[in-house]
Order: C-alpha cells, then sequence, then structure tokens
C-alpha cells in the first residue's frame, strides 16, 4: 500500500512539474489542475477513461489532468487509499464511487461531500436520468454525486465456438446449467471460469445465485429485512453456488477476473459470470466470439450498479471539477465513455448506433426488466456489510460449510442493523 501511494505521489509530482515546464515554455499560458482518482486500468476501463479525459481536453485545454488512477482488487485498494486521504484531509479533487450505499452510507452521511442540486437543475440531468438512478444518488433531498454509466452485474458469458461445436445452448436454469458444466466436462473443457484473485469475485457470482434463487423481491428483500437470510431459499442458493464450483478451474484463486476471462477466450473454458465491463474488455482484447445470457434463473432481472463522480468537500479546483462533473453527466461525455467501457449511457438519450450488439441488448433489458441493486458493487449494502458479505462467501469456497456461511450471512445483516 507504501509503495502503492508513494508512486502515485511521484506520478504527481512529475505531472506538477511537467505542468510548470509547459507553462513556462508557452510563455503566458496558465494550466489549471484536476486529479481524477479512478481503479479503471484493465482493457476497456482505461480506454473509456482515456476517451474522457480526450473529451475534456477538447473543450478545457488549458488543463492538466492527473490521473490518479489505483490498480488492484477492483477498487479495494483504491478505497483504502481513498480513506487513508479523505480522513487524512487530502481529498482528491473527484473520485469514482459507485452510486447507492457506498456513496450515501460511506461518504455523505460523514459529510465530506457537497451537494450538485444546482449542476443538476443547470443541466436538466433530472429530465434524461431515470428516476432509479436518480434515487441511489440522494440524501435527504439532494444529489451528491453524477452517474456516467450503468452495469449490469447478472450476465453468463460464453465461447460461442465451443457451444455450436457441441450443440450447446446457454443455460436458463441452474439444472440447464449443470447439464451443460457435464457436456463440457466430457469433452475436456473447463466447465465454468473464475478468477477469485482479487477477493470479490466469488460475491459476485454469488449474488447473482441469490437472484437466480429467490428471484427480485425476495432477493431485494435481504437488504431491507423483508427477507430472512435463514430462508431456505438462502440455503438453497449455498448449496447450488457450492455445486457450482465444483466444476470451476482449480486455478481460480491465482486468476483475476480478466485471466479466467482469457481462459474462455482461448476455448479453454465454456462459461463466466461476471459483470458487463467483460464486454469492453473483449471489445479491447479483439474477442468477438463471445455469447452473452442473462445467468441461471434471472431472465427478466437486471442486477444494476453505477460508477459515479462526486464532489467532495475542501478541494482547491473546484471549477476543474464542475467543468468535470458536467462531462460526466452530459450525452457527449456518456457516447464517448460507454461503449469503451462496456456499459450503457446513465441517460435515456444517448445514440444506439455507436453501441455494439450485446449493449443494445442492454439498453433494452434496462427499460423492461426489474432492477435490483448489487451488493458486491457498492448499491445495496453499506461497505462494512458488503465486506463481511464478500469474505464469508470466500470463506465458504473455501470450506463448503453451508450452515456456518448461513448464520455467517445472518450475524452480517444483524451487525449492519437491517436483521433483528
Amino acid at each position: 500500500m507504501a509503495r502503492m501511494r508513494a508512486v502515485r505521489i511521484v506520478f504527481s509530482v512529475l505531472a506538477v512539474a511537467l505542468l510548470v515546464s509547459a507553462s513556462a515554455s508557452a510563455g503566458t499560458t496558465q494550466f489549471r489542475k484536476l486529479e481524477v482518482f479512478s481503479w479503471w486500468t484493465a482493457g476497456g476501463e482505461a480506454e473509456a477513461l482515456t476517451a474522457l479525459f480526450d473529451e475534456y481536453y477538447k473543450l478545457h485545454p488549458d488543463v492538466w489532468i492527473v490521473n490518479a488512477t489505483v490498480a488492484g482488487g477492483a477498487g479495494s485498494v483504491a478505497k483504502a487509499v481513498l480513506v487513508s486521504r479523505m480522513l487524512g484531509g487530502d481529498p482528491p479533487d473527484t473520485f469514482q464511487v459507485h452510486a447507492g450505499r457506498e456513496l450515501i452510507d460511506t461518504w455523505v452521511v460523514a459529510g465530506k461531500m457537497e451537494p450538485l442540486d444546482d449542476l443538476f437543475k443547470a443541466e436538466g440531468w433530472d429530465k434524461v436520468m431515470p428516476g432509479g438512478i436518480l434515487d441511489i444518488i440522494s440524501y435527504n433531498g439532494h444529489y451528491w454525486s453524477v452517474p456516467v454509466n450503468i452495469h449490469r452485474s447478472n450476465v453468463l458469458w460464453y465461447n460461442k465456438k465451443v457451444f455450436q461445436t457441441y450443440g450447446l445452448k446457454p443455460p436458463r436454469t441452474f439444472d440447464e446449467f449443470f447439464q451443460v458444466a457435464d457436456a463440457l466436462k466430457a469433452r475436456g473443457i473447463i466447465p465454468f471460469v473464475v478468477g477469485s484473485k482479487d477477493g470479490w469475485e466469488l460475491g459476485h457470482v454469488f449474488e447473482d445465485v441469490l437472484a437466480g434463487v429467490l428471484g427480485p423481491e425476495a432477493y431485494r428483500g435481504l437488504w431491507t429485512g423483508k427477507t430472512r437470510w435463514t430462508d431456505p431459499r438462502v440455503t438453497q442458493a449455498l448449496q447450488t453456488f457450492k455445486r457450482m464450483m465444483t466444476y470451476a478451474n482449480s486455478d481460480h484463486s491465482a486468476l483475476t477476473w480478466d485471466g479466467a476471462a482469457a481462459y474462455l477466450m482461448e476455448g479453454k473454458g465454456g462459461m463466466l459470470i461476471m459483470g458487463d465491463w467483460t464486454d469492453g474488455w473483449f471489445t479491447a482484447k479483439g474477442f468477438k466470439d463471445y455469447g452473452w445470457a442473462p445467468t441461471p434463473g434471472t431472465a427478466g432481472t437486471f442486477v444494476a450498479l453505477s460508477d459515479t463522480f462526486g464532489l467532495p468537500k475542501g478541494i482547491k479546483n473546484r471549477d476543474t471539477v464542475m467543468d468535470w462533473l458536467r462531462l460526466l453527466g452530459s450525452k457527449r461525455g456518456q457516447e464517448a465513455f460507454n461503449p469503451k467501457k462496456g456499459s450503457i449511457c446513465a441517460r435515456t438519450d444517448c445514440d444506439r448506433s455507436l453501441f455494439n450488439e450485446y449493449l443494445r441488448s442492454a439498453m433494452d433489458d434496462w427499460q423492461k426488466d426489474e432492477i435490483v441493486p448489487s451488493v458486491i458493487h457498492g448499491a445495496a449494502a453499506s461497505e462494512s456489510w458488503a465486506t463481511a458479505f464478500k469474505d464469508t462467501v470466500a470463506l465458504f469456497a473455501a470450506r463448503g460449510d453451508v450452515a456456518a456461511a448461513q448464520r455467517a450471512l445472518q450475524q452480517a445483516c444483524e451487525d449492519a442493523g437491517v436483521c433483528r
């Protein structure tokens, strides 16, 4: 962690030095600074962030952007660095944060953010962003961040060539999943590819299993206290997940999610459950022979998350941040960013022709499906509860004790103050 922070500081110092040098050589040009903090480093993520920077430079050539991206753990490393900076009185100019409980519980309730009501009113965003998104960036009647996209968590990706070769169809139910898995295993293909190195990926799969077994209403209830974690359907979800892992690659603990996706891309693996940033990653790799389907049991359900950026209190470069936020919420910014990221716009007026076939299907599903929040990606539960959920699932994958895992999930809900 210390080394990573040191690297970030070195790059920031170099950026400022270059800024001063450029300003001096330009004679009269005075550059302003914008530090953008995120965890976007893989494939389509980095390309999408660069696309936003390019659009920003076109509008504001006098601003020097410091890309304070922190790699590792799909945001877990970045979040730890962010906490240190925010509590230390050194907030980045703006930072990536998931809409929902991660934004509200961690930073808004703690009094670390400024409301953005005037910006939303001036830009008319309450007219072009759906109510479901506006609700999860709101608290006490104010808007607290700008959503740049919408992702879907519950996608089963498969290798089309492998499936066509063996006459298989993407599974719609868990029974069909195990039938397809047996067929792939019999032909020497890894049925279910997983990468769990960063600690969150198994929790990602399990939240989709919960949504598939319980259905949208009961799944939502898990995060509000209406559905008990002692419910027999949670037991069934744990048993299903345990059986699914018997078809997974044995080296999953050494692979990140994109490492597992590479198995599928190379034809060594058949199925992968991961969010639709996988679409951006496949596109960045030039891989086109992939198919998709809702994860088993979730047809008609859209497990959602959204990346947003906000305005921390106490920053020095307020004007450059407001320009950044204005771009993020604009049609121009979202059309530049989302086709590369593998996500759809948080706005409803983006040009469909800019998006590939998968993303157009996600746009359609977003309009008609039941929307439920992702826990692993910050929408459903507080950061501490999501961490307890993630850690419980990782331990369960190693030990396989269904009863112990279910007790731990119930206890995490009680510790969060939601269950009694």
